[in-house]
């Protein structure tokens, strides 16, 4: 059986599955289902979302929705697609050796990578941790340059 990732629209949608997924890390994948990179992130989520069933829900967030830009100004998501990372409502970062831990940024390069990613942020989680240290190789973490305005 393969996992259909839920699809989310509307700030209410968000909302409550932050709020009501507990005990499992959420992950929502902010970008649209036209952009090729967000296609490529698509299909390791699907691959996986069975594999981290027991510890995490997955789901996607469509950014052309007018009700979510609530949420893309809230977390800065600037570069799709945007990754972020909940356990029991509170917003988990992860520290990958770039300046921004609010999220992940680009596509994970397997579905390995993603699973790993995904059980630090929920061993970090249990043990009370609001950051993570990124389990990868940095070989294995996207490159993106930060741009600052007036900079």
């Amino acid at each position: 059986m393969e996992f259909l990732l839920p699809t989310l629209g509307q700030k209410r949608e968000v909302d409550s599955m932050i709020r009501d997924t507990i005990d499992k890390v959420l992950v929502l994948r902010f970008g649209r289902s036209s952009d090729a990179v967000c296609l490529q992130l698509d299909d390791v989520l699907y691959k996986s979302a069975r594999d981290v069933s027991r510890f995490a829900t997955v789901a996607l967030v469509d950014l052309d929705s007018e009700e979510i830009q609530v949420y893309v100004k809230y977390f800065d998501v600037t570069f799709i697609p945007s990754t972020i990372f909940f356990f029991n409502a509170h917003h988990m970062k992860i520290d990958s050796g770039s300046a921004d831990h609010t999220k992940w940024v680009g596509s994970f390069r397997t579905k390995q990578d993603f699973i790993d990613v995904v059980e630090a942020v929920f061993r970090g989680a249990m043990k009370g941790k609001l950051i993570v240290s990124c389990p990868l190789p940095p070989e294995g973490i996207p490159k993106f340059q930060l741009l600052y305005k007036d900079v």
